[in-house]
């Protein structure tokens, strides 16, 4: 295995190279940014995004929005950030020995030597700490699902021990805000949530196929498990089956949410978002190349765009 050593400011591996937190961030807080993935805003943003799928389709569904949505999408924000920092701290607290014998990933602060484990466990009670604070700010059932949701969290980081899915369970953890964003609104939690969360895991299990083909030979010598390792070469046809499920399953969670109370021609738009997201999913199938580690972090990250453009088409649909 022939790694990326750190850069002699600590800069992790597969970090953009004009990331705000190597080029503006004091430097004793670098290392803890980058334990939060703060130079790697992506995972964030998969976070937060199906948060405001569920808010958007909640506000639909009542046609009843409220300026206490503004708060709930930003709280979301906000603590979509801090426990994307907060899990990924954990995984690395978890994942420390396995990180040092994968290229892609022993530039990272607790491999590299930038950051102890003690002071990344503190760094992790912090981050959720405060994310727990913006959650009591939501209503009870939001709060309690906020606080379930940490059972995916800790378990994510083991699953590539035991089964072939892991993916799964991130989809699990990464998708539980579509529920808590619509409960935090409606203040109940309803079957277009729960149908909507699954195709928030559906699409987690395509975009996370295509990211953890960067690993697959050094993730076969460690015992690491992974979706990319199972299905090898067959990969593009199960990620076709991932796109599939994540239109229709979005479809349905769309129909269920706006047949009630929406117009005809805001279910006509907000149907249009699953199905512009699929034809965003199909062009990163067009250039799907497992042997080439650079594309499929290009194609892993262009899935920020993937998932604002449903959310785009059901902010439309609200003004019809």
């Amino acid at each position: 295995m022939q790694g990326n050593a750190p850069t002699p400011d600590g800069q992790v591996a597969d970090a953009p190279s004009g990331n705000w937190v190597d080029h503006y961030a004091p430097a004793g807080a670098r290392p803890y940014l980058r334990l939060s993935r703060a130079d790697r805003p992506i995972g964030t943003w998969l976070l937060l995004l199906p948060c405001w799928w569920g808010l958007a389709l909640a506000v639909l569904a009542d046609q009843s929005p409220r300026w206490e949505d503004a708060w709930i999408a930003l709280g979301c924000a906000v603590g979509a950030f801090l426990m994307r920092g907060a899990g990924c701290t954990w995984n690395d607290i978890t994942d420390r020995d396995f990180d040092g014998q994968v290229a892609r990933t022993r530039s990272r602060p607790i491999p590299s030597g930038q950051v102890g484990v003690r002071s990344a466990f503190v760094w992790m009670c912090v981050q959720s700490l405060l994310a727990f604070a913006i959650l009591l700010t939501f209503n009870r059932a939001a709060i309690l699902l906020g606080i379930l949701s940490l059972l995916f969290v800790a378990i994510y980081p083991f699953a590539k021990r035991f089964t072939w899915w892991p993916q799964v369970f991130l989809g699990l953890a990464f998708n539980w805000g579509a529920m808590l964003a619509w409960t935090a609104h409606a203040g109940a939690l309803h079957w277009p949530a729960v149908v909507l969360y699954l195709a928030g895991i559906s699409w987690t299990l395509f975009y996370d196929t295509i990211y953890a083909h960067q690993d697959t030979e050094d993730d076969a010598l460690i015992g690491v498990k992974s979706t990319a390792r199972l299905f090898g070469a067959d990969t593009v046809r199960w990620l076709k089956y991932f796109l599939a499920g994540t239109v229709s399953l979005m479809a349905v969670a769309v129909i269920l949410a706006l047949m009630p109370k929406a117009s005809f021609m805001a279910l006509v738009l907000a149907l249009a978002g699953p199905w512009a997201m699929g034809w965003h999913m199909a062009w990163q199938l067009r250039g799907f190349d497992h042997t080439n580690g650079a594309k499929m972090l290009q194609l892993f990250r262009a899935n920020r765009d993937t998932g604002l453009i449903p959310l785009i088409f059901f902010s439309l649909a609200a003004f019809v």
